[in-house]
């Protein structure tokens, strides 16, 4: 008799155990359906990079670089700022991000580190690729393995246009930095 009621509770345990299962289930699937589903929705985040920029400015011990006048069409998607006590010796280091109109990645990296160190930190494999002029200034063309960079430098840092854009666009935001 005690190993009949044994089995039968062990039945009723995994049959439980499977309504529960189901019942769970049934929950998230309905709520599923409710949650909105916009596959033509914009997944780029942009954020806001003047304040950050301004505050950086004061920070940083070198004349840090910002883009003004670019058109709404080339969207930041993140900022930072990070001072050289706090970044594993790769000095005091600006990064501001983009989204461009084509598509592609841009970004401002800024550092009071030597060029060829932030070169190889920033543009896996580069390559000396000719130059461009923006801004006034003549700047270092390097192709990389998946991108590329415009790289000068400006007072006692290091500045680089990187990202997978194209040459013109990374000159754009060069000739918009300030």
């Amino acid at each position: 008799m005690a190993a009949e009621s044994k089995g039968m509770r062990g039945r009723q345990t995994v049959r439980d155990m499977v309504l529960s299962m189901l019942a769970v289930g049934f929950v998230v699937w309905i709520g599923y359906l409710f949650l909105p589903h916009d596959a033509n929705s914009d997944p780029v985040h942009v954020v806001e990079y003047r304040a950050a920029a301004a505050s950086a400015k004061r920070a940083a011990p070198y004349p840090l670089l910002s883009p003004e006048g670019l058109s709404d069409k080339w969207r930041a998607t993140s900022v930072s700022y990070t001072p050289a006590d706090l970044n594993s010796g790769k000095g005091n280091a600006w990064h501001l991000g983009f989204v461009t109109p084509s598509g592609q990645y841009a970004a401002v990296e800024q550092a009071d580190v030597p060029r060829d160190k932030l070169l190889a930190d920033k543009v896996a494999d580069g390559q000396p690729d000719g130059t461009s002029d923006a801004a006034g200034h003549a700047w270092d063309r390097v192709q990389g393995e998946k991108g590329r960079a415009l790289a000068a430098q400006t007072g006692s840092a290091t500045t680089l246009i990187t990202g997978t854009a194209s040459y013109e666009e990374l000159a754009e935001l060069a000739q918009a930095l300030k």
